[in-house]
C-alpha cells in the first residue's frame, strides 16, 4: 500500500464494496454438488479478506515503525482508520437515509373497521 491514508482506506472500502457485489451475485447460484465446499470458500474468503486488510492498514505502518519513524507509523494508522471509519459512517447513514422500510419490515397500517 501506500502512505497516503486515504488511498489506504478507499482501497479497504473499494475491496468490501467488490465483495459484497461478489457475494450478493453469487447467491443466485445455488450449489448442487458437495456443501463442504461452501464452508471451504467462505473461510478461504475470510482469510484472504483479512490478509488484504492487514496490507491496507498495517504494512506501511509496521514498515515506517521498523524503519524508526514511529510518529509518521502512529499518524498513518490513524489516518487510516479514521477514514475508513468515516466512510463507514457515511455509508451508514446513506443506508438509513434512502431505506424504504423501518427496521421492523414495512410499516403495515390497520383499518379500525377490520380490527373489530
Amino acid at each position: 500500500m501506500t502512505t497516503n491514508p486515504y488511498l489506504n482506506a478507499l482501497s479497504a472500502a473499494a475491496y468490501v464494496a467488490l465483495v459484497a457485489i461478489g457475494v450478493n451475485w453469487s447467491s443466485q447460484f445455488t450449489p448442487t454438488g458437495p456443501f463442504v465446499l461452501v464452508p471451504i470458500a467462505i473461510l478461504s474468503l475470510l482469510v484472504f479478506s483479512v490478509l488484504v486488510m492487514a496490507t491496507c492498514f498495517f504494512y506501511q505502518p509496521v514498515r515506517l515503525f521498523l524503519e524508526g519513524e514511529k510518529a509518521a507509523a502512529t499518524t498513518l494508522f490513524i489516518k487510516t482508520i479514521a477514514t475508513f471509519a468515516i466512510i463507514t459512517g457515511l455509508l451508514l447513514a446513506s443506508l438509513l437515509l434512502f431505506s424504504t422500510t423501518s427496521p421492523s419490515g414495512p410499516i403495515e397500517t390497520v383499518d379500525s373497521a377490520q380490527a373489530v
